[in-house]
């Protein structure tokens, strides 16, 4: 019998815990499993010795349910790369050290892009090692929706829901007056335009916004743009505008290094903000009425109030899949959701190589994006709108949500 670790790294999210929940659960009734450690703040934890016992502390049923509504990492987070274990073996022979302390024989890293190539150093070490009573498995998670092999990613789903909820309410507010006026909405994205593709979603409902989405899989051209703005404020009095924090022009260079020498106040002081602020500039001197700009933000990853509720529960299935594969031998492997039915939606999970799938980037199809690159296909909405669906019960106390602190 050996005892199981999880850790969670990266962005939080706010189905992060469900999957920390499924993991839990399903060692719980395993056999072959002895006690559940949690390591605080992601792989720094395990190299500073600082684990948690959770097999007590998240037995009761009702505590698993309360954990998948709490939203951030409940085990803290960390960004923190390892070196190559060609050059230096420090950090893996420290790590495995904590491993055999604590009797572990599976560990599960739940994390993105980062986390991943973790996995895949401490897999890769482990087998260049000959380390084989060790399983180390990575179960995904992001906001960004970026990791290659599986159709959407834990997370981003309630991420698209509260981006979606907040485009639609932005709607409602400025379309209340006369004047002309321009709202310019930047959702997280750096690399990827998922997140900013799911604004399209605010407008399921007869809302208008948004009315322009600019992702950053495509070149973005300020003169361009202008041309857009121009041509829906002919239009309308009020408009709004989805755009990726990550947007870049045709060097690739991001928007806001191309634009510093060109947004300046009054005083010719340079603006130091980000991709919305510097269009607000922008808009603000080319088209002249009143601009606002709005950045989300961590809100996009900390929501709970508006989770959805199939991203909880693929979440938390995809935590106990993941603990259920090392459990059984597997290692050196990520879960990943397979799409196998459109309407009705349904998906299964299975293991793909972490070679595949750490250091690579999943972006938009460029099929999914529309021929004048300012708005999303039919394809994009059909893709969503199935990972945004469900409300979770809440539990409330003094009126606001109730969350669990492991800590």
């Amino acid at each position: 019998m050996k005892n199981l670790l999880v850790a969670q790294s990266g962005g939080p999210s706010v189905a992060i815990n469900a999957t920390l929940a499924g993991v839990v659960e399903k060692a719980m009734t395993n056999q072959n499993v002895g006690k559940i450690y949690g390591a605080k703040n992601g792989i720094m934890g395990i190299l500073t010795d600082k684990l948690i016992d959770l097999t007590e502390a998240l037995a009761d049923p009702e505590t698993l349910q309360l954990l998948c509504q709490t939203p951030s990492s409940a085990l803290g987070s960390c960004r923190m790369k390892l070196s190559d274990w060609e050059e230096s073996t420090f950090e893996y022979d420290k790590i495995l050290g904590i491993f055999r302390k604590y009797d572990i024989g599976y560990f599960v890293y739940i994390g993105g892009n980062d986390s991943m190539d973790t996995v895949h150093k401490l897999a890769g070490f482990c087998e260049r090692m000959h380390v084989d009573d060790v399983k180390i498995i990575g179960a995904p998670k992001t906001i960004d929706n970026d990791l290659m092999e599986t159709d959407h990613c834990p997370g981003f789903g309630s991420a698209a829901k509260y981006v979606a909820a907040t485009m639609s309410e932005i709607a409602c507010d400025c379309n209340v007056y006369a004047q002309p006026s321009i709202t310019i909405v930047e959702i997280m994205g750096r690399d990827a335009g998922w997140l900013t593709a799911s604004s399209a979603l605010g407008r399921l409902n007869g809302d208008s916004a948004p009315d322009l989405i600019y992702l950053c899989e495509r070149p973005f051209l300020v003169d361009r743009f202008l041309e857009d703005v121009r041509e829906k404020m002919a239009q309308k009095h009020s408009i709004v505008i989805a755009v990726s924090e990550g947007l870049r022009n045709e060097e690739g260079d991001y928007v806001t290094d191309s634009l510093q020498n060109r947004a300046a106040d009054a005083f010719g002081h340079k603006i130091l903000a980000g991709a919305a602020r510097y269009l607000e500039e922008i808009l603000r001197f080319e088209i002249g009425c009143k601009v606002r700009s709005i950045e989300l933000n961590v809100m996009q990853r900390c929501a709970s109030h508006v989770a959805s509720a199939s991203d909880i529960y693929e979440s938390r299935l995809i935590g106990a899949a993941a603990a259920d594969y090392a459990i059984s031998g597997g290692t050196g492997k990520m879960a990943c959701i397979r799409r196998t039915s459109e309407q009705p939606y349904r998906f299964g999970i299975d293991f793909v190589d972490i070679g595949q799938i750490a250091n690579h980037v999943k972006t938009v199809p460029d099929t999914w994006i529309n021929e004048a690159g300012n708005d999303v296909t039919e394809e994009m909405l059909t893709y969503l709108l199935p990972l945004i669906q469900g409300e979770l019960p809440c539990t409330y106390k003094n009126g606001v949500p109730v969350h669990l602190h492991l800590y």
